[in-house]
């Protein structure tokens, strides 16, 4: 019986990795892999639905699925980052702390991602920081961005500026026109169709510009030890139209990118690179952190967080109406 031919959109990622070059192989399907930057990704699969597994935006997802998208996710979660901690201030602003973001211009790719919602979130719960009581700046045009697919609007009450075309994040923070922006993302920098800080690099000196928390490590252990969980960044997604005509691919997909993660696990202390000279120190010591697997697969062991993101982008008034997980997820991967 031939297999099930799919196409399947990603960037890279060391624990998605051993699917796309083909050393994991899904029972019943061959996919047929295409490497590409999330913006540029979710961007292109909320627009066209090109492809029939996706990465995909777990903001983005939520915003599309209140309103009718037909896709379905997997409660595979890879990408995961403590956010907060990729703010970068101007040292011209007057910060010093989380606190101090209170009544400054903070910046942004765009409003809706899930790089943002979890910032926002976190300063409200954790930092007492009101997403009113900040003047958001959004970079990405509103043509060319996650929000012209889903018809977004700020939420009302919110201060909301776009950044001018000429101009980017990088540019801005730089010349001190904002106070504070999320320009230390691994993405932000990396060159693709909708961000611009790749291209528009600004005039300035870069030693002007801080890390608002200077101990990263220290600032994810408060975290972690409060909430319990790294904030997911982005899933995976099945088109609609596929699995309603084949339901079963989602399991043999779970399936998949589990045994995928548990080849990356398996090669991690030799894959250290030898110019780390502490790497395996390091390793031990983020693994005494935040556990010896802190990116958890299924529904059980992702509730909260799961549960979490929903409640931040119902107050931010991004979705109107809180989904159940059931709604979000494939049937046959609730239990896992």
């Amino acid at each position: 019986m031939p297999k099930l031919t799919l196409g399947f959109i990603s960037a890279f990622n060391e624990r998605v990795e051993p699917l796309m070059n083909g050393t994991v192989q899904v029972e019943g399907i061959e996919l047929i892999p295409t490497y590409s930057h999330p913006a540029e990704t979710f961007w292109r699969q909320l627009k066209f639905g090109e492809f029939e597994v996706a990465e995909m935006s777990m903001s983005s997802f939520l915003i599309a699925k209140s309103q009718g998208a037909d896709m379905i996710a997997l409660p595979v979660l890879p990408s995961r980052r403590l956010f907060q901690t990729e703010l970068s201030y101007h040292i011209d602003s007057g910060i010093t702390k989380p606190e101090d973001l209170a009544g400054k211009r903070l910046g942004v790719a765009e409003y809706q991602q899930t790089a943002a919602l979890w910032i926002r979130g976190i300063l409200e719960h954790d930092f007492g920081v009101s997403q009113y009581k900040i003047h958001w700046y959004m970079e990405r045009s509103e043509e060319m961005s996650h929000g012209s697919t889903t018809g977004f609007k700020p939420p009302p009450g919110i201060s909301f500026n776009r950044i001018t075309q000429n101009k980017s994040l990088a540019s801005t923070l730089l010349e001190n026109e904002l106070d504070a922006a999320h320009i230390a993302s691994p993405w932000v920098l990396q060159a693709n169709a909708l961000d611009r800080s790749s291209r528009i690099g600004g005039k300035g000196d870069w030693s002007n510009i801080k890390p608002l928390f200077p101990d990263r490590m220290a600032e994810g252990a408060r975290f972690y030890k409060k909430w319990g969980f790294l904030p997911v960044n982005h899933t995976y997604t099945i088109r609609g139209d596929i699995y309603k005509k084949y339901p079963w691919v989602a399991f043999n997909l779970y399936t998949g990118f589990v045994q995928a993660k548990e080849h990356f696990n398996s090669k991690l202390t030799d894959s250290i690179p030898s110019a780390l000279f502490f790497g395996k120190e390091y390793l031990t010591r983020t693994q005494e952190m935040f556990g010896n697997d802190p990116y958890t697969y299924g529904v059980k062991g992702n509730r909260k967080m799961i549960e979490t993101l929903i409640d931040f982008s119902h107050e931010q008034g991004l979705i109107t109406k809180k989904p159940k997980i059931e709604e979000l997820f494939a049937q046959s991967t609730l239990e896992l």
